[in-house]
């Protein structure tokens, strides 16, 4: 199978990771402020050109530093809402952001791998198929969240991974945007 081979076009969802994906991640730690939180090279231009090419783009993150006290929801919502300026106004767009900001030992359906998120985004907007989405991600857990919702992964690291539930895999957001426009 090939990105080709699924005739991506704008009935299709695309399902963005946060961490690891669009910024880089903190070994360790948590993006608490804006201030520690940065693109990863590329990531907005990748973002525009897949609003281009997607009818909805949302972003699923686990946030489980809220669940630990290190900072407050309202914390999280202001990198959100800088975060998404600035997609914006280089001429991206993400629809919603979704965010569970439950400990992993609450096991709470919304935490990915769960799929709450996904069926949040779903009640949110009736048009999502999860047959025609896709979820990018850099850890296994994203892949399992697109494995049972029943939407096609992709794998976002450095390094090649194999997996039965990870469908594509690239190094980056910027990799993948060029596999796309070759397909196009």
């Amino acid at each position: 199978m090939t990105l080709k081979n699924l005739n991506i076009d704008r009935s299709w969802t695309l399902f963005l990771d946060r961490d690891g994906v669009i910024n880089k991640k903190l070994e360790n730690d948590y993006v608490k402020h804006w201030i520690e939180f940065e693109f990863l090279e590329g990531s907005i231009d990748a973002i525009k050109y897949l609003s281009s090419v997607f009818g909805k783009l949302v972003i699923v993150t686990n946030q489980q530093g809220i669940g630990k006290r290190l900072y407050r929801v309202e914390d999280l919502e202001l990198i959100h809402k800088n975060m998404l300026y600035e997609i914006a106004y280089h001429g991206g767009k993400i629809d919603k952001v979704y965010f569970s900001p439950y400990l992993n030992a609450e096991n709470h359906p919304t935490r990915k791998p769960g799929i709450g998120m996904a069926l949040n985004a779903q009640k949110d907007f009736p048009e999502i198929d999860f047959k025609k989405s896709i979820i990018i991600g850099d850890s296994m857990s994203d892949m399992e969240f697109g494995r049972t919702a029943g939407m096609k992964t992709i794998f976002i690291s450095e390094e090649k991974k194999e997996d039965l539930k990870i469908d594509f895999h690239f190094k980056s957001l910027n990799d993948l945007v060029i596999n796309l426009q070759n397909a196009h």
